[in-house]
């Protein structure tokens, strides 16, 4: 819907005349997400002017399986898969990489910020959650196509570590990137745990935690493989991946891929004094230190290199037999509805 419909919507067909305050006030009541609602607004009045988030001009996209936002100096990208704890599907795939591709794009922002949404998973109702992985029910029930898992890494994962590709230039001499904030919340399992080894900045509250149950699912955990040991060492990253070992984000080797550790009441808070200090300065070197660190960890070629195996391996893993008998065994795929 767009902003004619809804002021239709909002006005009975501009037969109603409605004050601008009310008809925000409408707006916001009935379409979530467009416009600050009561709530939003009460917490952004005592902040000092030089500390407001201006929520009453930020933009704001919602793409379904993931939505984007102005939020001061900073695009926030919110994944939003609430009834299955944010996990990625298919449904998911397009959203997040036009969520991402958006905030590259802003030219109002100068970092990004990705986090997940409030979830209504029974057990999770009401929590924000980073996110579960790939959707396991999807998964079992062939809804998800081996393509996936590459349109998913050649995708916006690539976009999050290498930025967007500018024509018949090499990513390696220039690309339209910003430094990437994430705010782990509740947990970070699989896929949403890979994300994080391409994030600049990790902010973690102190109840949450990481895993990699990749081996329990019957596939190979994206660039996990390649990229998890430079941050915790060779060891915990085989214990992640091979023996699903449980990474507290609070715990010295939770530490090493998580740079700030607080509680869930301060994360907001939190996330908006690192954008104010990393910005601060300004980020015209921003990109260029990212291209040095990232030509020094992985080159190109060895990420073509990881993913020549991997598509390979991965395409055994996806059709093999074993892959439904381990969703069977371990996650009671059969028994969830989809």
């Amino acid at each position: 819907m767009n902003a004619t419909q809804m002021y239709d919507a909002l006005t009975d067909g501009r037969r109603k005349y409605v004050r601008v305050d009310e008809l925000c006030y409408r707006a916001a009541e009935r379409f979530p997400g467009v416009l600050p609602n009561a709530d939003d607004l009460a917490a952004e009045a005592p902040r000092l002017q030089k500390d407001k988030r201006g929520l009453e001009k930020a933009g704001s996209l919602d793409l379904g399986g993931a939505r984007v936002h102005r939020e001061g100096k900073a695009a926030v990208v919110t994944m939003h898969n609430p009834r299955f704890l944010n996990a990625e599907d298919e449904s998911t795939l397009e959203p997040l990489e036009a969520a991402i591709d958006v905030a590259l794009l802003d030219r109002k922002s100068e970092i990004c910020v990705l986090r997940g949404a409030t979830v209504t998973h029974t057990r999770h109702a009401g929590k924000r959650l980073f996110g579960a992985g790939i959707n396991l029910t999807h998964l079992y029930q062939g809804k998800i196509r081996y393509l996936w898992y590459l349109i998913r890494d050649f995708g916006f994962v690539n976009k999050i570590y290498r930025g967007l590709a500018r024509p018949e230039v090499p990513p390696e001499e220039d690309s339209v990137e910003k430094l990437w904030i994430a705010a782990v919340e509740g947990f970070a399992i699989g896929g949403h745990c890979q994300i994080l080894l391409t994030i600049d900045q990790v902010i973690a509250a102190d109840n949450a935690y990481m895993t990699l149950p990749a081996r329990k699912e019957g596939i190979i955990p994206g660039a996990a493989n390649l990229r998890m040991a430079r941050h915790v060492g060779d060891r915990v990253a085989r214990q992640a991946i091979l023996a699903e070992r449980r990474l507290d984000c609070a715990s010295p080797e939770g530490r090493l891929m998580c740079d700030y550790i607080v509680t869930s009441e301060a994360m907001d808070a939190e996330i908006d004094r690192l954008v104010n200090h990393i910005t601060g300065a300004g980020m015209v070197s921003a990109a260029g230190n990212r291209r040095a660190l990232r030509i020094g960890e992985e080159p190109l070629d060895e990420f073509r290199r990881y993913f020549s195996v991997y598509t390979r391996e991965q395409a055994q893993c996806h059709f093999s037999p074993a892959l439904i008998s381990n969703l069977e065994r371990n996650w009671d795929a059969k028994n969830r509805r989809g």
